[in-house]
């Protein structure tokens, strides 16, 4: 162990140097003023400020989602800390690698409802993989460097390390990372070989398979996917994707059937409804991909493979547990299946595609734009466009990231918004967390100076953490916030639509600033599209305007985002639009293999 001491603060700073943290997003505060003076003495990690606490733990997840590395967090005592609570729970639903420090009042006054105290490690118990309250100054080091190890390893998520403001001043010796080893948090990387042997005979026997993949693939590492599309593309299997795994397979490509879920595609969940063997890699068989338990792909042997012990069996009843690293696991997968020269059955196979093609017909995400000058613009067409319009920057191999807020807008994103790799698609999934968009850009511009940043957002959850537009400014990030605003809290308003008599109880908003107005107040651009007519010129602008900008694209007021499996559906129960009636959607078609 090295015998320099420094105080509290500087081994703080000095820890997350030696962690190769680049970039910290905080707010000061008192009990986080000797972090911040110590900051003050250094240059080698960037400080962001952000606007709340909040925008400071999405836009460390954006940072995170995107690089691969773990976010960092500053925020002080009391509010500080509780105003970080919705990001840490958006980062655990969404298994995201996050380090908070949290100030706290000194320890001789903990629990004494000192100024700007509050138990943190016992709010964020629930809402973090774990939490410390460090009270020595000798265990400090080794208690950051464990943090980081525990957020990273596993399943990734958020670690809050609580800092008592007399820790952060007084002496606390350095440890490096090299000396820090877990004692008992030792996930399992490799599976067992036998589970994995179980998986590919059944793969090999199987007449309807389909893989089922989610964050996972992507958590596990640009390795992972490659290993993914190698697999797919030998089994000649299909392929769908949770909201979380878009990406890790290529939306172009003919095996991927799109998104699977309650706005996922007809052929994506009829498939998951008839297939006779499922591979899940990575996913949590989440209610919003599931429905309704006791009718989830009812016929199939289900394997699945997951880090993390506690989501086997979870939520479904598996056949074949794997519990592995997904890279891991799809590497083994890969192996045993060429070494073993299997293949999948031709006939069965190609039946199976044959079906699969007839729902694909239904063309489930077919919308009707009218052309005429001065028609209404579509949501979905809006995406679909700038989606076309980003395809030259895609194909040229420049960055195109996109975040999202929460509602109808995130979901047309995930279906006419194709991603071709991984750790380019941000959205709050688990939490569904409305403001989430506007911060994650925010992070990845950070972690991505040179991209396209884009947050695809609706006008309702824009409004949440509208005051990181002045973080964005001040940092002269070129964030695009594309807002689709049809003056409605969509998705509720659809809910009330179609569950609930068209009662449309408080999900109007009547009060919406100007978004031009309120862009240029803040000194970004402001543009606004109001028909089709505007709609190439104002994108176009857009995408080559330096800097950010605030795009408000007016766009139908009432427009529902379809297919949508009612919730406690089964997939079979698929609604395609609005002529169609909630438990009475079933074709014949997707009939066939019930």
């Amino acid at each position: 162990m090295s015998d320099q001491i420094l105080t509290g603060a500087q081994t703080i700073l000095k820890a997350l140097a030696d962690q190769g943290v680049e970039v910290i997003f905080g707010y000061p505060g008192g009990a986080v003023l000797p972090i911040y003076d110590a900051l003050h003495q250094q240059n080698s990690i960037r400080h962001i400020l952000v606007r709340h606490e909040q925008g400071a733990v999405h836009a460390a997840e954006g940072y995170a989602r995107s690089t691969g590395k773990v976010g960092v967090v500053l925020v002080t005592s009391g509010p500080g800390a509780t105003n970080a609570v919705t990001g840490l729970t958006d980062a655990l639903m969404d298994s995201i690698p996050i380090v908070c420090l949290t100030g706290q009042v000194p320890t001789h006054l903990i629990g004494n409802d000192a100024f700007q105290e509050c138990d943190t490690t016992g709010i964020t118990r629930p809402c973090t993989k774990h939490n410390y309250l460090v009270k020595d100054g000798n265990k400090l080091a080794r208690t950051l460097h464990e943090a980081f190890y525990v957020a990273r390893s596993g399943r990734p998520g958020p670690v809050v390390v609580d800092l008592p403001k007399d820790i952060q001043f007084g002496p606390a010796p350095y440890a490096g990372p090299e000396e820090v080893v877990h004692r008992t948090y030792r996930p399992q990387i490799r599976p067992v070989q036998s589970q994995v042997e179980r998986a590919i005979e059944l793969m090999a026997g199987a007449r309807r398979p389909i893989f089922y993949t989610g964050g996972g693939v992507i958590n596990a590492g640009p390795k992972a996917s490659e290993l993914l599309r190698e697999l797919v593309r030998e089994t000649g299997f299909p392929c769908t994707s949770t909201l979380m795994g878009l990406g890790a397979y290529p939306a172009d490509d003919s095996q991927f059937l799109g998104m699977l879920g309650m706005h996922g595609t007809y052929e994506a969940n009829l498939a998951m409804h008839g297939c006779d063997v499922m591979v899940n890699i990575g996913a949590r068989f989440d209610d919003r991909v599931t429905g309704r338990i006791a009718d989830f792909s009812p016929g199939s042997t289900k394997i699945h493979v997951d880090i993390d012990p506690s989501s086997i069996n979870k939520n479904v009843t598996v056949d074949v547990p794997i519990i592995g690293d997904c890279a891991e696991v799809l590497e083994q997968m890969l192996t045993m299946w060429r070494e073993r020269r299997l293949k999948a059955d031709r006939r069965s196979l190609a039946e199976w595609w044959g079906q699969i093609d007839l729902w694909r017909r239904r063309e489930c995400l077919k919308f009707n734009q009218p052309l005429e000058p001065g028609s209404t613009i579509k949501p979905q067409y809006a995406i679909k466009r700038l989606a076309e319009m980003c395809a030259d920057r895609q194909a040229e191999r420049e960055d195109v990231y996109v975040t999202t807020e929460v509602g109808q807008h995130q979901m047309w994103a995930a279906q006419h918004f194709p991603f071709y790799q991984p750790n380019h698609w941000m959205t709050s999934g688990g939490l569904g967390t409305m403001g989430y968009g506007l911060p994650a850009a925010m992070g990845v511009q950070i972690a991505h100076p040179d991209a396209l940043v884009i947050d695809i957002a609706g006008e309702a959850s824009t409004m949440m953490n509208i005051q990181e537009l002045s973080t964005i400014v001040q940092y002269r990030l070129p964030v695009k916030v594309f807002i689709l605003n049809n003056q409605w809290m969509g998705m509720v308003r659809q809910w009330q639509e179609l569950i609930h008599g068209e009662r449309y109880s408080q999900s109007y908003s009547e009060a919406l600033p100007d978004f031009v107005k309120l862009a240029e107040a803040f000194g970004a651009t402001g543009l606004r599209a109001e028909t089709i007519d505007d709609v190439e010129g104002v994108f176009k602008t857009m995408l080559e305007t330096p800097g950010p900008v605030v795009v408000d694209v007016c766009v139908e007021q009432m427009e529902n985002c379809f297919p949508m499996i009612p919730g406690g559906a089964a997939h079979n129960e698929i609604i395609l639009g609005p002529a169609d009636k909630a438990g009475n959607q079933t074709s014949e078609e997707g009939m066939v293999l019930v």
